[in-house]
């Protein structure tokens, strides 16, 4: 048998897909997941940007997790992106400037965002680094 001949692209997939939720788990202990439905305190948050805040928080530690971890983070990229986080967000949580973090994930984010080429998201901030 030759090792190096052998497909591990599911083994890769399955690992990338386990660290990534073992960074969740360690940002809900970090950041919190927030009051339970139908709780005086859930109902307080209702109609605030509370939980929008803690959600944006939540991703953001979550793929500074990630990365210090190793792993790439594109997945929490993408949905940094449809909640509005801002490159300089997105850089600061992984330790680099916006224009770097723009030049790792910014075309791979896109793809995904706007397959067909027609824009991205209305929420997606307009704030490609110029050179």
């Amino acid at each position: 048998m030759d090792v190096f001949e052998i497909d591990i692209t599911d083994a890769t997939r399955a690992v990338v897909d386990a660290g990534a939720l073992e960074a969740g788990r360690h940002a809900d202990e970090l950041v919190g997941t927030g009051p339970l439905p139908g709780t005086p305190a859930w109902d307080a948050e209702q109609g605030t940007d509370i939980p929008a805040q803690r959600q944006l928080a939540w991703h953001l530690l979550s793929l500074r997790i990630q990365r210090a971890a190793g792993l790439d983070g594109i997945e929490t990229v993408v949905v940094l992106r449809v909640q509005g986080a801002t490159w300089s967000a997105i850089g600061r949580a992984t330790g680099m400037t916006r224009q770097s973090a723009h030049e790792r994930w910014g075309a791979r984010a896109a793809a995904v965002l706007d397959p067909m080429g027609t824009g991205q998201p209305e929420i997606v901030a307009r704030d490609e680094p110029t050179r």
